[in-house]
Order: C-alpha cells, then sequence, then structure tokens
C-alpha cells in the first residue's frame, strides 16, 4: 500500500496533483532521470509519486493547499546549478480532468493525434490573449481555455509555429505543452488513483 493510499485509509484528506516541468529530459542541463524526480517530489512532501518514464511528468497526492509549496521545493532539489531552468506548471487532478474532458477540437471530431495541451502558469487576460495572432502557422488552430491552450497541430509539433516559446513571449507567462497522448495518460494515472 503507497502512502497516499494509508493517508486516504486514515482519513486524511489529500488532492492529486500533477506537475509538469518545462524542458526537462530532452537534454542539456536539464536532463533528470526519473528517479531523481520521483525523490525530489517525495523529498519535498509529494505522497505517492508516479512519473511518466522519460518526461517531465509527475502525478503525486498532498494536502489540497500543499501542492504549489511541494512543487516549488521539489524545483529547488532538482536545481543542481544555475543553468537549470524547468518551470514547473501545476493543477489538480480534477482540473487536469477537466481539460481532457473539454477539448474542443476532439469534440469536433478532430483525431486526436494530433492534438496538443499547453498548460500555462496561470490564466492569461484578455489582453494578452489578443496577441495571439490566430494565422501565426496555417492549418493549425489553438484555443485558449482559462489557463490551458488546446491546439491542433495537422502538420506535427516540429512544423508548428504554435510553440511554447511563442505562448510565453505573447502571454508573459510559462507554457508547457504536451502531447494528446501523455495527456490522456496522465488522466488514467488520476483515475487509478481514485478508484
Amino acid at each position: 500500500m503507497g502512502r497516499g493510499q494509508a493517508a486516504r485509509k486514515t482519513g486524511a484528506v489529500t488532492t492529486t496533483f500533477v506537475a509538469l516541468l518545462r524542458r526537462v529530459n530532452v537534454g542539456g542541463a536539464n536532463r533528470v532521470t526519473t528517479a531523481a524526480l520521483q525523490a525530489a517530489f517525495a523529498d519535498a512532501g509529494g505522497d505517492a509519486v508516479e512519473t511518466l518514464p522519460h518526461s517531465g511528468n509527475v502525478v503525486f497526492d498532498a494536502p489540497a493547499n500543499a501542492g504549489e509549496a511541494i512543487a516549488a521545493r521539489a524545483h529547488k532539489l532538482l536545481a543542481r546549478g544555475p543553468d537549470f531552468d524547468a518551470p514547473i506548471a501545476l493543477r489538480d487532478g480534477d482540473d487536469w480532468l477537466r481539460l481532457v474532458a473539454g477539448n474542443p477540437f476532439l469534440a469536433a471530431g478532430a483525431d486526436s493525434d494530433i492534438l496538443h495541451a499547453a498548460c500555462l502558469s496561470a490564466a492569461p487576460s484578455a489582453a494578452r490573449i489578443a496577441r495571439l495572432e490566430p494565422d501565426r502557422s496555417p492549418a493549425d488552430a489553438f484555443v485558449v481555455v482559462g489557463a490551458d491552450v488546446y491546439l491542433s497541430l495537422p502538420n506535427g509539433v516540429a512544423r508548428s509555429k504554435l510553440s511554447d516559446a511563442w505562448l510565453e513571449a505573447r502571454l508573459g507567462i510559462v507554457s508547457t505543452m504536451r502531447n494528446w497522448r501523455t495527456v490522456t495518460k496522465l488522466a488514467a494515472m488520476i483515475e487509478a488513483r481514485r478508484r
């Protein structure tokens, strides 16, 4: 029995969180092993920490008011030097499941293989959203909903001009993008904890 399960059996109220680290495990100074990522979140106070292998995606349990502090502590534990640059976007499990259920491109019948979601560190203002050019990347499309950006990228993410860097520059906040397969795998991890 994991610590998260033990907390539930003793009556402690926990929330499941998803932490998405930007620019992790893609090479260079931000390479972090799965074991180090799990250890950082556990040492920071996360319970029942799980990761998707070879990714910057973490699922953990914690008291509802502790998620942000745990993510911040884990970031400090992972930062091995001044070159470490991996901001974290955090969502609770309910928000993540709403993200999955609310995809407007899926509702319109799009193929999930071309879909992505960018999770922002905060909801952008209407003025910032207005700075996004809808025709920036022909054939690609996006919809901003709260602190999430749904993306349809039929020519692939590598060819799209709708990148994390562009979103961050226009919106002034951290953006970290995941393909829809990863988004749904994380949702399955959340749902498994609720059974």
